[in-house]
């Protein structure tokens, strides 16, 4: 429950405490470092929200751990210790971001995670992410984000349209799907609707 004038900056501990003083479920974003480590962070590099322009593929959690989000006195929380923080109170949705290796990313969340008893699920925008929990932890409930990536001007035209008509959804077989408000209502969803798919939406 981050703020819009950024002193309660996004995917900080300040941010997940008010979502559950409200009781409000929390979406979070996670990215993985060089030696593992899974911190809740939206970026690839840390330049937009710490004014550094490491990548965190790049960096330990050593590296980076003095390092404060968007000039205020919040660290970046590593994943683990939003877990203790959560504590079972609220479902979490969890954006798994890979911007690199895909296995790395999945193998360390699921360390982390393997012990947490809460409710909770996982998402992500790159199939490879949902391919990997369908084969390694089908219990796991996970599902497909997607767009119409209009903003994107490096994304081919092809990906595009496999994309956001969710093509690779005959073989990762998510259990829901996230699609961007923006470009709803559309006939992909439609579709997957009429099947009884399970559509959330993020803005």
């Amino acid at each position: 429950l981050h703020s819009k004038d950024k002193t309660i900056p996004e995917n900080s501990f300040a941010s997940y405490t008010k979502a559950l003083e409200r009781g409000y479920s929390i979406e979070l974003d996670l990215n993985v470092l060089k030696d593992g480590t899974v911190l809740a962070f939206h970026d690839h590099n840390f330049k937009r929200l710490c004014n550094d322009p490491r990548e965190l593929k790049d960096v330990t959690y050593q590296e980076c751990e003095y390092l404060r989000l968007l000039d205020t006195k919040e660290k970046i929380p590593r994943f683990d210790q939003v877990l203790q923080l959560v504590d079972k109170k609220v479902p979490l949705l969890i954006e798994l971001k890979p911007q690199g290796d895909v296995i790395f990313l999945c193998e360390s969340f699921m360390k982390t995670i393997s012990s947490y008893q809460g409710v909770w699920a996982v998402f992500s925008f790159h199939p490879k992410v949902v391919s990997w929990f369908k084969k390694n932890h089908p219990e796991v409930i996970r599902g497909q984000i997607s767009e119409y990536f209009k903003d994107d001007k490096k994304m081919n035209p092809i990906a595009k349209y496999l994309m956001k008509s969710f093509f690779f959804n005959r073989f990762t077989k998510p259990d829901f799907v996230s699609y961007g408000i923006y470009d709803m209502p559309n006939k992909y969803l439609d579709k997957l609707m009429r099947k009884g798919m399970t559509v959330i939406s993020y803005a």
